[in-house]
């Protein structure tokens, strides 16, 4: 959704006007290389197409960038470099680092205002909390 070319749908390039994405693959080739290389099968263009942090150009919108400290090691580090890359060229991103949550915890944050995505989710779209 962060790259997709919006104007080849007839609708205006900046539809989204942010995002908030958590514990995401970024770049497909570390998960092509895995053991998951068995089941999941990726082209070298269909590994380029999915791969987001490759088209750091197209990213049209600010990024919020969520994971939890119980993540993976690769999830966390695709993270941070994506979040890095995104810095490096001139995108505007937050990273939000939850701590003692996993990779499923950290989805089920957004579902609560108080949680951690679903707090981000409020900020992102300027509304208050309830106290």
């Amino acid at each position: 959704m962060v790259i997709t070319d919006w104007d080849k749908f007839g609708v205006p390039r900046d539809l989204l006007k942010g995002a908030l994405l958590g514990s995401g693959m970024y770049d497909l080739k570390p998960a092509r290389m895995s053991k998951r290389s068995n089941y999941v099968k990726f082209t070298d263009e269909v590994e380029q197409t999915l791969s987001v942090m490759r088209h750091l150009d197209r990213v049209q919108m600010p990024l919020v960038l969520t994971i939890g400290t119980l993540e993976t090691p690769e999830f966390q580090r695709q993270s941070r470099d994506f979040a890095a890359a995104l810095t490096k060229a001139g995108k505007p991103v937050q990273l939000i680092v939850a701590k003692g949550h996993n990779h499923f915890e950290l989805g089920e944050s957004l579902g609560n205002p108080y949680g951690v995505m679903g707090r981000a989710a409020f900020e992102m779209m300027k509304l208050g909390m309830a106290v």
